[in-house]
């Protein structure tokens, strides 16, 4: 089974490439924006209780994220693998993954890191915004903010997957071909 952790800042090129990747491989996307999204949207157990978190203000806790995502993945019958997008943001979700994952008798194939230089990302976002309206991406304050919080919190996750021999950085920058090429190349190359 092919489980795949895509990896890299806001404005690296992650949603468009986890298409590719997903119509290529057949994977099931798991994206915890949306898992979130879903479960506050219908008022789940789950989704209350992370709702309570956001309301104030407060990051969810890893355990009710992780329990989201288990929900998720056993809905879905006889996958060929797994797409984690935003997911895991910090090394003890990485290794309540892993423990999940080992527990259903596979792990995590390999993590593809998007590398884009942080002046580019930022015009990438820029762009984005104007694209698609999205306010977040508009204001260069929030994003250096969302920069500097992925640098400081969730980039340390790639050490975690390093010392597995799992991790595979991208070279982000190029065209979207181009990079999806590099990435499938790397795919490739993994034993899964």
């Amino acid at each position: 089974m092919l489980n795949l952790v895509l990896f890299g800042p806001p404005g690296a090129g992650k949603g468009t490439q986890s298409e590719n990747i997903i119509s290529k491989y057949g994977l099931t996307h798991l994206s915890t924006g949306d898992i979130f999204r879903s479960n506050i949207g219908n008022s789940t157990e789950l989704g209350e209780l992370a709702k309570s978190y956001i309301d104030k203000g407060q990051l969810v806790p890893d355990e009710v994220t992780i329990n989201m995502l288990k929900s998720e993945v056993s809905k879905i019958e006889d996958p060929k693998g797994f797409i984690f997008d935003g997911f895991p943001r910090t090394s003890p979700q990485a290794e309540a993954l892993d423990l999940f994952l080992a527990e259903n008798g596979t792990e995590i194939s390999g993590m593809i890191a998007l590398e884009v230089p942080e002046d580019e990302l930022k015009e990438r976002l820029r762009k984005r915004a104007i694209d698609s309206g999205r306010a977040d991406d508009a204001n260069p304050e929030i994003i250096a903010n969302r920069i500097t919080v992925y640098n400081n919190e969730t980039a340390p996750v790639k050490n975690f997957y390093k010392k597995q021999n799992k991790l595979h950085k991208i070279n982000g920058l190029g065209g979207i071909e181009e990079i999806s090429n590099e990435i499938i190349k790397t795919i490739e190359s993994i034993n899964y």
